[in-house]
């Protein structure tokens, strides 16, 4: 239901090769995630701001201002491989969670043992992310999609050593156009920090860029420009 709700606030992309590919590159990531299997699902915002989301359960956006930005292949995947870790390590859901509570919508005897009103429960739930879909992760709960995205890169087969690079080029927008970055630097560390911490924990190896990736980086130039947030 969550979904539903974003789909109806949020441009998506419609190409449909540009959806297969992304779709292709996060179930290639999430086929190597720990932790229950979820449904996910990926899609794309036509929105130009460099952003990505994930909501509890499984569904993962990347603004099309994300795959713009990423130089290689390697590095859209792990703008991906990090949402796809806070699903994985459930941490959207903890947050829906708290936020459930803390709205009176579920007391905590309810949520600790479960009760025939599950599906209020999650109708409530739909509607505080209706809200505000960008649920916002605790600095610890970042800090370990970095760490547990890297990893599932890793396992995928990308070089994981280009989220450091990504964030990298995240640092040098946010100096050279800081409203492509104003919706995440609102739910995100800042990259500095966040490349600082990882840079030298990663190994190198594995598929920097691929013909593919450049392919449809070529085809998202030639559609029409992507929506900007800002109204």
């Amino acid at each position: 239901q969550a979904q539903q709700d974003v789909r109806k606030q949020v441009p998506q992309l419609t190409d449909s090769e540009v959806k297969t590919y992304v779709a292709g590159i996060g179930r290639r990531l999430a086929a190597r995630a720990t932790g229950p299997k979820y449904p996910y699902t990926f899609s794309v915002a036509n929105h130009r701001e460099i952003n990505a989301f994930a909501l509890p359960g499984g569904p993962v956006w990347i603004h099309r201002g994300a795959i713009a930005a990423a130089a290689n292949e390697a590095q859209q995947a792990a703008v991906l491989a990090h949402e796809v870790a806070h699903i994985s390590q459930r941490h959207a859901a903890d947050q829906l969670t708290k936020q459930l509570v803390a709205n009176g919508f579920i007391g905590l005897l309810g949520a600790v043992l479960g009760n025939n009103r599950s599906a209020q429960t999650a109708q409530a739930g739909a509607r505080v992310l209706a809200g505000g879909y960008m649920l916002k992760f605790s600095r610890d709960d970042e800090r370990e999609a970095d760490t547990v995205g890297a990893a599932i890169m890793r396992r995928a087969g990308w070089d994981a050593r280009e989220m450091v690079a990504f964030l990298e080029t995240l640092r040098r927008e946010q100096g050279r156009a800081p409203a492509s970055l104003e919706v995440f630097l609102s739910s995100h560390p800042a990259p500095r920090e966040r490349a600082q911490r990882l840079r030298g924990a990663l190994r190198g190896g594995g598929t920097r860029d691929t013909g593919r990736f450049r392919h449809i980086k070529a085809r998202l130039d030639r559609l029409p420009h992507a929506k900007s947030m800002r109204r």
